[in-house]
């Protein structure tokens, strides 16, 4: 630990254990970070410890930071809310901050004496009411354009406050019963902008609300015998259920939600948003940040600030797993809108079926980012979902020991990097410590001299062990586990491990964990992935056992012929491949080997003579 950190340490430790807020600064003193803290002793101290388990996010950021400042609060809500405060006025560069690049679309009606109903891309201070902003045009425009059609408004850009001319002919819309024509005087001022304000209702509340509003109107025009004004409101209320029953959505039985859903893969972060208005999806987001972190703090981040720029907010939102400070941001959201808002993480039920459309929505935005397929990204999303892993796990190590009847013993290290076989990266290891057949003590020894590795790499030696993984998976049950699990522990990693199981054919049958079994038969996508990790890593690991073997066994038969030593062997296993090609040699083959004279040709054609099995 250098001086730097030590120093930030020392003062983190001498903090008090309140609520607050902590401010990481640069050296030129700039604002680089900002985060809340239920307790502050606690959360910043955690940043001057062991850099052993951070994300690379949080590493560089620590490698960054020359100073801290602290505000105390009297709650983690009351940090929040300053948190969310500062950030919005200094952007620190170390946290989410969701970028106003997106082409944002509105639903306009113009502030004149017969109002019209636009498309527009952004907000003009013209008096006009706005209604918005949505991330797909696609759903304004088909709004706009059924709104259009329900309440027969005009698309034209007519004065309609011109003298009529009730002569003139009106335009096609019109004969086609789509426009009340106000450009001819076929409808009063008073009824369009009855049809106006209906409308208005209508993309803010979607069909099932004005639904409900026409139905009283048309009981209420029904009650006073105001028949012909009933019918009106009837024709709406037909043309209404029409465009409701063509529409082809997903459904959540009327309820207006939003559905937010994160996937970490590739050193990225794709978060996904649903919205649904009234049962209907009305609009939807993505977002892809260049970092990963803690999944809790991302969700907490992203929250707050995706609801800081919107005008309206549901009372539910449902999640695909757990957020830093849920009743904080809960109570903050709620505070800020003035209803009660709810976060839910959903286990079952169309809900649960809904969060994974989201999470593969997510998922399938970062695997084109990353050139991957949309299975290995949703299987390592999966496999860190049924793991409760803080993050998706990108690079994974699993390991396997092979020997026969305890001799020519050694393991197999493979890699798999955003779900696809990093061969470069694989590593060999023949056990040293270990005689006979012990497959526990195997294991801790290599996964003792992998640690001893990483400590002792830097960037100008690097010996491939110079970053950990996110993920230990071993091929063999809890005992395996339990025994390597302690060696992790006692050094100070916190690294998620587990067991790869096998059944009597020797496939794949579930995952194993210090207290027992996680079976992944009905989840395909990570029974998949951990199916081909176990079967690469039981073949690297015979591969290099069987290797090993005829080597040693190689070894074995040149000691044995006079005169022919380490390199002479090499010589001949180079020239001729293999020892049948060298028993069969004549003696002028042999002497065609570097080194090997007649005398030492002869040496080998009579040792072979002699042992000819």
């Amino acid at each position: 630990m250098d001086e730097k950190i030590k120093a930030l340490r020392n003062k983190a430790i001498n903090l008090p254990v309140n609520p607050g807020v902590y401010i990481m600064k640069d050296i030129s003193e700039k604002i680089i970070y900002i985060g809340k803290a239920k307790s502050l002793k606690d959360r910043v101290s955690q940043y001057f410890g062991s850099q052993k388990n951070h994300e690379e996010k949080v590493r560089k950021m620590v490698s960054n930071v020359n100073d801290f400042d602290y505000i105390l609060t009297d709650s983690e809500f009351e940090a929040l809310v300053l948190e969310c405060s500062l950030i919005k006025q200094y952007r620190p560069k170390y946290n989410i901050l969701l970028k106003d690049d997106k082409g944002y679309n509105y639903i306009k009606i113009t502030n004149e004496k017969w109002p019209r109903i636009y498309e527009s891309k952004q907000i003009i201070d013209d008096g006009s009411t706005y209604i918005g902003p949505y991330t797909s045009s696609a759903y304004v425009t088909k709004a706009i354009d059924e709104a259009l059609n329900i309440f027969k408004l005009p698309r034209c850009r007519k004065d309609f406050s011109k003298e009529k001319k009730f002569n003139n002919r009106a335009c096609l819309n019109y004969y086609i019963n789509q426009c009340s024509a106000p450009c001819i005087g076929k409808i009063t001022h008073e009824d369009y902008m009855e049809n106006i304000s209906d409308a208005i209702d209508f993309l803010k509340g979607g069909d099932t609300t004005s639904l409900k509003v026409l139905n009283k109107k048309m009981q209420k025009f029904s009650e006073k015998l105001e028949y012909e004004k009933a019918a009106k409101v009837r024709d709406k209320i037909i043309a209404l259920k029409k465009i409701s029953e063509r529409q082809k959505v997903v459904s959540t039985k009327g309820k207006t939600q939003d559905i937010i859903a994160l996937v970490q893969a590739g050193g990225m972060s794709s978060i996904e948003v649903f919205r649904f208005l009234n049962g209907k999806l009305c609009d939807r987001d993505n977002y892809i940040f260049k970092e990963v972190g803690n999944a809790e703090i991302v969700r907490s981040e992203f929250i707050i600030q995706y609801y800081m720029k919107k005008d309206d907010i549901p009372k539910i939102i449902l999640l695909d797993g757990l957020v830093d400070a849920k009743d904080s941001v809960e109570k903050y959201l709620t505070k800020k809108y003035g209803k009660k808002v709810s976060i839910i993480i959903p286990k079952k039920g169309d809900s649960l079926k809904l969060v994974e459309m989201c999470r593969n929505n997510a998922a399938e935005r970062i695997s084109q980012r990353l050139g991957r397929t949309f299975k290995e990204t949703a299987a390592l999303d999966e496999l860190a979902k049924i793991l409760s892993l803080p993050s998706t796990p990108i690079y994974i190590e699993a390991y396997d020991i092979s020997n026969l009847s305890g001799s020519d013993n050694v393991a197999g290290m493979v890699v798999f990097k955003n779900g696809r076989p990093l061969k470069s990266a694989y590593k060999k290891f023949s056990i040293k410590t270990i005689v006979g057949q012990d497959d526990y003590g195997s294991m801790c020894e290599v996964i003792s001299r992998r640690l001893d590795r990483y400590e002792t790499a830097t960037e100008a030696t690097s010996n491939g062990f110079e970053r950990l993984p996110d993920l230990i998976l071993l091929d063999g049950g809890k005992g395996h586990v339990n025994a390597v699990k302690n060696i992790l522990q006692n050094r100070g990693y916190d690294i998620p491990i587990y067991g790869m199981v096998k059944d009597d054919k020797h496939r794949t049958r579930a995952i194993a964990k210090d207290g027992g079994e996680i079976t992944i038969n009905s989840n395909r996508a990570t029974f998949t992935l951990i199916s081909a990790i176990q079967e690469e890593v039981h073949r690297f690991a015979i591969g290099y056992h069987r290797q090993k073997r005829k080597i040693n066994t190689l070894d074995t038969i040149f000691k044995k012929i006079s005169g022919i030593g380490n390199k002479k062997a090499k010589s001949l296993l180079l020239y001729f491949k293999t020892i049948e090609k060298i028993k069969n040699a004549s003696l002028e083959d042999l002497m065609k080997v570097p080194g090997i004279n007649r005398h030492l040709a002869i040496n080998v054609q009579e040792y072979f003579r002699k042992n000819k099995s």
